[in-house]
């Protein structure tokens, strides 16, 4: 089969660009990574209960900030989508944060009534979804911090996210399912039996054109955003599917689980592009929004590799190999 002009170049470039970089974030294992809308900070959440703030700067990341306040491990964040000094953090303290990075404070704390596992915010940038380990999304309007909805669901409710065109909520369930509200009603339109067993992550390409979920059965399947039909499925992880990114123009897909490696496929084909070898299973990645640059944060807690060596490392692969 001959290799698309797509995979020869994305292939040339990472041969140039293979290096990874770690740097220093936290004092436990990082559970979330994510850019800001422009691409100049990353933002990550951890068991250590607070969140760092980076700049990329050409090609390392420099610590602007630490992010305290929360009474519990930081288990999601992300940004504002289009307002790049905005992002939220969900805690298992049984409140969010939103924090601004020009005052470095908190400006808002919302409590809500459980532990808090996975957080999104609506394309609008008008409101904010979170779910807890009971099963409940609570949305939350980004400007008066108030609840607008609660929602109570009946089945293990993993990952949340609207589809781009904010007319439609999406969630990944325990039974293999892909369940689709209408939004703002919240009405059931439609559920999908995507996988045999759990269906863990979720996410939409900046394109609109596809989503991908992960599974349980180390499976990534793409899906038609319109058609909703599964267009292909990318089996190259042996382990559960924990995170999912899309690059910048909806053309790679990164995916990783406890196998020590992020698979990167090519959306239309599912060819492999690459790997990027990890020594320990990963538990989020994030393309950047502009650059084929991929940060993401691997469980680096037991010493047996180098016992010095400090948990809660951010890391950045797709560096040149001079740098």
């Amino acid at each position: 089969m001959a290799v698309s002009p797509y995979v020869q170049a994305m292939q040339e470039l990472f041969r140039a660009n293979t290096r990874s970089r770690e740097f220093p974030a936290h004092g436990a294992k990082v559970h979330s990574v994510a850019w800001s809308c422009c691409g100049r900070r990353l933002a990550s959440g951890s068991f250590d209960k607070t969140a760092s703030v980076f700049l990329l700067e050409k090609d390392r990341l420099v610590k602007e900030n630490n992010y305290r306040g929360h009474g519990d491990s930081v288990d999601q964040l992300c940004w504002h989508p289009s307002n790049p000094d905005l992002f939220v953090t969900a805690s298992g303290d049984k409140t969010i944060r939103i924090w601004d990075v020009r005052t470095t404070k908190c400006i808002a704390t919302v409590n809500t009534k459980g532990e808090n596992i996975n957080i999104c915010w609506s394309p609008d940038g008008q409101t904010i979804a979170v779910g807890n380990k009971d099963d409940v999304v609570t949305f939350i309007d980004a400007k008066t911090h108030r609840s607008k909805a609660e929602e109570q669901f009946k089945f293990e409710v993993n990952e949340i996210s609207w589809n781009n065109d904010n007319n439609m909520f999406f969630l990944t369930n325990g039974n293999g399912c892909i369940n689709i509200l209408s939004y703002p009603e919240l009405k059931p339109i439609q559920s999908i039996n995507a996988h045999p067993s759990n269906c863990i992550c979720i996410k939409f390409d900046p394109m609109g054109k596809y989503f991908a979920t992960g599974s349980a059965d180390a499976l990534v399947s793409l899906w038609d955003v319109d058609e909703l039909v599964c267009v292909r499925c990318f089996s190259r992880l042996d382990w559960p599917v924990r995170t999912l990114s899309f690059s910048h123009d909806g053309k790679m897909l990164a995916s990783a689980s406890e196998d020590h490696f992020i698979d990167i496929a090519e959306v239309e084909t599912g060819e492999k592009l690459w790997e990027v070898q990890c020594e320990s299973p990963t538990f989020t990645v994030a393309w950047h929004p502009k650059r084929p640059l991929l940060a993401f944060a691997c469980d680096d807690k037991d010493g047996k590799y180098d016992s010095s060596r400090e948990a809660g490392t951010v890391k950045l692969f797709g560096l040149p190999n001079d740098s």
